[in-house]
C-alpha cells in the first residue's frame, strides 16, 4: 500500500522551529514529486513548498521563503519541512503529497495524486 505518513507537528511559540518528516513508502517516489500544503481552520488548503524527488529543486510559497526549507532524504523515503521564524499565521494543519504527472500548477491540490493524513502545528504569540 502507497502511503504517506506526517509526523513532527505540535505547539510552539512565535519565533520558534519545528521539523515535518512525511514518510514514504509503498512504491516508487524517485520520480514524484512531492509537496507541503496547509490548511487552517475554515479556509482552503494552499500550497506551501515542493520538491523534485530526482532533482531535488524547490519552490517555495511567497509566504514562507526564507523560513522554512524543503529536503528529502532518499535513503529514507522521508521528506522534511524545516520551519524557522514561526508566526501564528502559520498555524494549520499540514499535509505532505505526492505526484508522478507532469503538472501545469504545481500549487493546485488538484494535481496531487497522493496525500497524508496531516499533522497540526500551532504556533502561539
Amino acid at each position: 500500500q502507497v502511503q504517506l505518513v506526517e509526523t513532527g507537528g505540535g505547539l510552539v511559540q512565535a519565533g520558534g522551529s519545528l521539523r515535518l518528516s512525511c514518510a514514504a513508502s509503498g512504491g516508487t517516489f524517485s520520480t514524484a514529486g512531492m509537496g507541503w500544503f496547509r490548511q487552517a481552520p475554515g479556509k482552503e488548503r494552499v500550497f506551501v513548498a515542493r520538491i523534485s524527488w530526482r532533482s531535488g529543486i524547490t519552490y517555495y510559497a511567497d509566504s514562507v521563503k526564507g523560513r522554512f526549507t524543503i529536503s528529502r532524504d532518499s535513503a529514507k523515503n522521508t521528506m522534511y519541512l524545516q520551519m524557522n521564524s514561526l508566526k501564528p499565521e502559520d498555524t494549520a494543519v499540514y499535509y505532505c503529497a505526492a505526484n508522478w504527472r507532469p503538472l501545469v500548477d504545481i500549487t493546485k491540490t488538484y494535481g496531487y495524486n497522493l496525500w497524508g493524513q496531516g499533522t497540526q502545528v500551532t504556533v502561539s504569540s
